[in-house]
C-alpha cells in the first residue's frame, strides 16, 4: 500500500500534471467570465437590435404540459431550439475569445524570437594577436 501511495505522490507530483490541473483550473475561471460576458453584456445587446428577442425562450412544443392548479399533471415536452442557438452563440464568442488570446500569445513569441540577440564582442584578429606576441617577444628579448 506504501508503495501504491508513493508511485502516485511521484505521478501527481510531476510538472506536466500540475501544469494541467492549473490550465483546467484557469480555463473553469475563463469560461465563467466569457459566459458573463455573453449573457450579461452581448445578449442584452443583441436582444435590442433584435427587438428585444431572448433565444433561449423560443421553443418548438411538441405536446403541451397539462396541469391542476399549482400541480402538473403531465409535464411540457418541448425543442428548446433557442437554448441551442444560444449555446451556439457562446461557443463562437468563446472560440473567438481563445483564438484573439493565442494569437496575441503568437505575436508576443514571435517578436521575442525576432528580437536579436546582442552581438557577442569582437576579439581581436588573427594578425592583432601574432603582432601583440611579436612586440613582447621584442620586450623579452631587449631585457
Amino acid at each position: 500500500m506504501k508503495k501504491f501511495l508513493n508511485e502516485f505522490k511521484e505521478f501527481a507530483m510531476r510538472g506536466n500534471v500540475v501544469d494541467m490541473a492549473v490550465g483546467v483550473i484557469i480555463g473553469a475561471a475563463f469560461g465563467k467570465i466569457v459566459t458573463s460576458l455573453v449573457n450579461d453584456i452581448i445578449m442584452p445587446a443583441v436582444g435590442v437590435l433584435t427587438g428585444g428577442v431572448n433565444f433561449s425562450d423560443y421553443k418548438f412544443i411538441i405536446q403541451k404540459g397539462v396541469t391542476e392548479g399549482t400541480e402538473i399533471i403531465t409535464p411540457e415536452v418541448a425543442i428548446t431550439w433557442g437554448a441551442f442557438v444560444q449555446t451556439i452563440i457562446d461557443f463562437i464568442i468563446i472560440a473567438f475569445c481563445i483564438f484573439v488570446a493565442i494569437k496575441a500569445i503568437n505575436r508576443f513569441k514571435r517578436k521575442e524570437e525576432a528580437a536579436p540577440e546582442p552581438a557577442a564582442p569582437a576579439g581581436p584578429t588573427q594578425e592583432e594577436l601574432l603582432t601583440e606576441i611579436r612586440d613582447l617577444l621584442k620586450k623579452e628579448v631587449s631585457k
